[in-house]
């Protein structure tokens, strides 16, 4: 599966063809099994999909959690950290948001993630949020700063999907820039991290 959020359920794909079939059928026999991967995909994107949903409905939403606190959701060997080799040439972009958004925005942008909005490749590496006392925050990382055609498409699909409004501000800040900064230390604290990693029996 091309899917990247993939690792929580890892659904096998059938392998069903007759590998002995004459040359004179092969043309016909590619179209039908290209149209059936595009099936199998979009169903198992949907699947993925329902089957997180039933995992996320047990954990505690953003929204409800009090004081500090910060949850990770990076794709498995991803840690969340600056310097991780996937993240350090790359940047989050990041938006603030007024207190009560922050269960609805992080749902909407999970799904999107994992639908594969963003339309980007390889290029997401997972996203945070972080609930503070006057406001909450909510940042997605991608591995390639200097893209900027990329990290262009990452900000109009956040918009779209977490339905801002038009003066929204939103800011781009490179990993280097970051870990610049004195008296900053990289995101250690982790509530959950690789959400996709462990296997799941899902009646």
């Amino acid at each position: 599966l091309n899917n990247p959020f993939n690792c929580i359920f890892v659904l096998k794909d059938d392998d069903s063809g007759d590998h002995d079939q004459n040359e004179e059928n092969s043309t016909q026999k590619d179209g039908e099994k290209e149209k059936t991967e595009r099936d199998k995909n979009q169903n198992s994107s949907k699947r993925k999909v329902e089957q997180f949903w039933r995992f996320y409905s047990h954990m505690v939403r953003p929204g409800d959690l009090t004081g500090h606190s910060d949850f990770h959701l990076f794709k498995e060997g991803i840690k969340p950290m600056w310097e991780d080799d996937a993240n350090k040439n790359g940047g989050k972009w990041i938006i603030r948001l007024r207190k009560g958004l922050a269960s609805r925005c992080w749902e909407n942008l999970i799904l999107a993630m994992l639908g594969e909005q963003f339309m980007v490749g390889e290029e997401i590496c997972g996203a945070v949020v972080s609930v503070r006392f006057q406001e909450d925050i909510i940042s997605i990382w991608n591995k390639t700063a200097s893209d900027q055609a990329t990290t262009a498409r990452i900000r109009d699909t956040l918009r779209r999907v977490l339905n801002l409004p038009p003066n929204t501000i939103m800011e781009y800040k490179t990993h280097t820039d970051s870990i610049k900064m004195p008296g900053r230390l990289g995101p250690q604290r982790l509530l959950f991290q690789n959400l996709w990693k462990p296997r799941l029996n899902v009646p």
